[in-house]
């Protein structure tokens, strides 16, 4: 059996993900952090970005992520998001108009969101 890592993906309102996973990649002030099994242990504030997940059973999670932190210890890995949301769940031609928006109204912040959105989406 290969190893694995228990990883809980939480938004402020909801469980978004939880299983087990081989490989967890995500963005951190600190710059990207890839996660596996054995793993030191480790606390960081995440940035606005993706976080992908490989799952035990070969598929592949994607989430579009903003803000909160990562820790890691005993093979349970644990990412605390502001706001997240599954890629499958991200509407593309809604977060387009956001980023069109954003991008009108020199809103940096809004912009980045939206970019973090479609780049989730399109690694569906």
């Amino acid at each position: 059996m290969a190893a694995e890592l228990h990883v809980a993906l939480v938004a402020a309102d909801r469980e978004v993900w939880s299983g087990q996973a081989t490989l967890v990649i995500a963005r951190t002030t600190s710059g990207d952090i890839g996660v596996m099994p054995g793993h030191q242990p480790l606390l960081g504030v995440l940035e606005s970005g993706p976080v992908t997940i490989r799952t035990s059973d070969g598929g592949t999670v994607v989430a579009a992520v903003h803000g909160g932190f990562i820790s890691f210890a005993d093979d349970k890995l644990s990412l605390l998001a502001e706001i997240a949301e599954l890629s499958d769940e991200i509407d593309v031609q809604h977060a387009e108009r956001e980023l069109e928006r954003a991008k009108a109204e020199g809103d940096t912040v809004a912009e980045r969101r939206a970019d973090v959105r479609l780049r989730a989406a399109a690694a569906r």
